[in-house]
């Protein structure tokens, strides 16, 4: 990031930091910011605790996959490490293409092996 070299003016200056305090009152609105405050920091699949700057590892998954549907009571959110929502959007493609008439025992391609297998 390079310096500027010219300051803002004083009406540039406040245009920033209008739009700081926009995005930040647009962040604390969001559904992921709601989901913090309704469920408890741990992942609700491996059950591992966030806190401090690990908690930027925890996201919220919507449990229909639809990311339109956030209704205010938070029915439609989990919380899950990034671990665990990566598996659980596998699971889906998974299922997608068994349904779309693939073979059931799909080869397994090197370097894509499953750690949650014998979960």
């Amino acid at each position: 990031m390079s310096k500027r070299s010219t300051p803002l003016t004083p009406e540039q200056r406040d245009k920033v930091r209008a739009e700081l305090h926009r995005d930040v009152a647009a962040r604390k609105t969001g559904y992921r910011e709601r989901a913090l405050k309704l469920y408890p920091h741990l992942c609700a699949s491996c059950g591992r605790e966030f806190e401090g700057k690990r908690l930027k590892e925890l996201t919220v998954h919507h449990k229909d996959h639809n990311h339109d549907y956030n209704p205010p009571d938070g029915s439609n959110w989990e919380l899950l490490c990034i671990y665990c929502h990566d598996h659980e959007h596998e699971k889906l493609l998974d299922a997608k293409l068994r349904t779309a008439g693939s073979t059931p025992d799909l080869p397994q391609q090197p370097g894509l092996a499953n750690p949650f297998d014998a979960l």
